[in-house]
């Protein structure tokens, strides 16, 4: 993933991250769904775009985070506790719950530096 260039347009760059985040959790599903029986009977499920504001876009995408760590958290329950004998599956699913972590933290970053070069037109 790219850094906010220096003088470059916030918003863009922001918009870009989350295209880019978006074709990645595309990725991760048609992975998934190459090893899931049940995914192969339903297909990948394609990925939507909200019809809101930015503020709830980055809520349901942060509740879309959550949601996936959670899965991930339960999949591996259940691996230890032996109802999961599938260890791809639980690897599949921690490793999709990492990369929604860390394209979080990116757009976490690329706020931050947005809201701080705004800051500083005012001076």
């Amino acid at each position: 993933m790219n850094p906010v260039r220096p003088g470059g347009s916030g918003i863009q760059d922001i918009m870009a991250l989350r295209q880019e985040v978006l074709a990645r959790s595309q990725s991760l599903k048609d992975v998934r769904a190459a090893t899931t029986a049940a995914d192969k009977v339903a297909g990948p499920d394609t990925a939507k775009l909200p019809a809101g504001d930015f503020a709830d876009t980055l809520g349901d995408a942060l509740k879309q985070v959550s949601a996936t760590q959670r899965k991930s958290s339960d999949m591996q329950a259940a691996y230890e506790r032996g109802e999961v004998t599938d260890i791809a599956q639980v690897m599949i699913a921690r490793q999709e719950s990492s990369v929604a972590f860390e394209a979080t933290l990116q757009v976490r970053n690329r706020l931050i530096t947005a809201y701080q070069e705004i800051m500083r037109m005012g001076s």
